[in-house]
Order: structure tokens, then sequence, then C-alpha cells
């Protein structure tokens, strides 16, 4: 069974995305095990990139801090290395396809199996153009992360049968970002999803609040914050991680099923 499934085990899934170095790998190591501690399933890592496509300002912010802090690579590598001595949530990596590339993507795919790295998201990867991914994730037991967005549409049945550890379906248009409102028809998407598919799906992008992440929660499998989390390792720096696990707990309770 794939580790990323017992992230959907237990109920709704809480699944926190946190960018690997902002604003240094010591923080980020304090935040993976605050949101971990208080009930995230699921932990997205964030590789940096210097043109991260699918990000908004406060996740390309992220982005630029942890660059121009010099992290790297082997030092993220490393670093989950070090993190999977006690950490033993699901952890993916979320990044783009030339950061892939560009280390070897022989060598980037063996070292996540060999990190404890369950899965990879690649959000600029088309689903045509992800068999020279695939085959080398299956041979290590890495599942490749399939995306759905409202522009999906005839591609849904596609895509959700060929998923692998959970989906992950885009809310809005547009970039990431927190949204006082969702206004796309997702339920109809789910409804796809679930009749290709017994793959979890969880919902993301424009999540900030409780009663959002109840809300999609109560359509799929889960709740994916991001922009939320990373604003507020912006406002406290070093000192984010006991405001993230409290975060982190009030979204987790929000989406809990009793």
């Amino acid at each position: 069974m794939s580790n990323i499934k017992k992230a959907f085990e237990n109920g709704k899934a809480f699944i926190a995305f946190i960018t690997c170095g902002d604003p240094d790998l010591e923080t980020t190591a304090a935040v993976v095990r605050a949101a971990a501690e208080n009930g995230a399933d699921l932990i997205e890592l964030g590789i940096p990139f210097s043109d991260p496509t699918a990000e908004g300002p406060v996740i390309q912010g992220a982005n630029l801090r942890a660059l121009n802090g010099g992290i790297t690579t082997d030092k993220i590598f490393d670093f989950v290395k070090e993190l999977r001595r006690d950490v033993t949530v699901p952890m993916v990596f979320m990044t783009y396809a030339n950061v892939v590339f560009s280390y070897d993507a022989k060598r980037f795919i063996s070292t996540c199996k060999n990190i404890g790295i369950d899965g990879l998201i690649l959000p600029d990867l088309p689903f045509e153009e992800k068999d020279e991914f695939q085959s080398l994730c299956k041979e290590n037991g890495v599942d490749l992360v399939s995306l759905i967005a409202p522009t999906s549409e005839n591609r849904i049945a596609m895509i959700a049968k060929e998923a692998e550890g959970f989906l992950y379906i885009v809310s809005s248009l547009g970039v990431t970002g927190m949204r006082s409102e969702i206004k796309t028809d997702l339920a109809s998407i789910v409804k796809v999803v679930r009749e290709n598919t017994d793959v979890p799906c969880a919902i993301g992008f424009g999540i900030s609040t409780p009663e959002q992440a109840k809300k999609m929660a109560d359509i799929s499998d889960g709740a994916i914050v991001g922009s939320a989390i990373i604003k507020l390792l912006e406002k406290h720096g070093k000192d984010a991680p006991k405001y993230i696990g409290e975060y982190v707990k009030s979204m987790k309770d929000a989406i809990r099923t009793f």
C-alpha cells in the first residue's frame, strides 16, 4: 500500500505545505514537527525554484528567501533524511520539472526513495508528458501525484484512472494564494473522480480558514493549505513553529469527522 494512503485512513486529511529553507532549515524542521504533532496527516515540502509558475506572491516570496539563503536540493535531501529519524507522517516533495531534470531525474527520484519521500508533485508537468518520470517513480516506489484543475473538464476521468497516492484537486484558476471565496463547482469534479478511482482526493489552492477547510473536506477526502502557513512564517520567522502548530490544530479540528 502507498504510504500516502495512510494519511487518509483516519477520516479527512489535513495536508500542510511548507517551503524548505524559509527562513532556514532549522525553522523548517521545527515547523514540520509542529505541524505533524498538531494533526497534519501529510506534509508537502516545497523545493524552491527561481520561477515557480503555479505560485502566488506569498509562496514566491518564500522561494526567493530560501534561495537567497543558499538553499540547494542536496541540502534539502540531507535535511529530510535527518527529519525522517522521528517524523513518521507521509511526506511528498512539491517542485518543478526543471528542478528534477537539472538534478538528473533518475538520481533525484532514487534519492527520494532512499530518504523516505513518499511522493512527488510537479505542477508544471502536463499529464500527457508524465511518462518519463512515471517509470522512474514506479521503480522507486514514489507516487507521482497528479493535479486536476477546473480546466481539466473532459480529462478528469483519464487523469483519475491513472492516479497514484492522492489526487490534488486545484480549487480555482490562477496561482496559489488565500481567497475569500471559492466558486468552482468542485462537487462535480469530485463526482467524476470517485467514478473512476478509489485513490483519495484533496482540495488545495486558496484555503485559509477552518470554515473553508471544512467545506472542502466535506466534498473531498481532505484539505491542502500552503499560503496561509507561509504567511505565518513570513510574519513570525524563527518563532513561527508555535503559531503554525496552533493554526494546524484549528484546521484539523475543523475537518475532523467524529
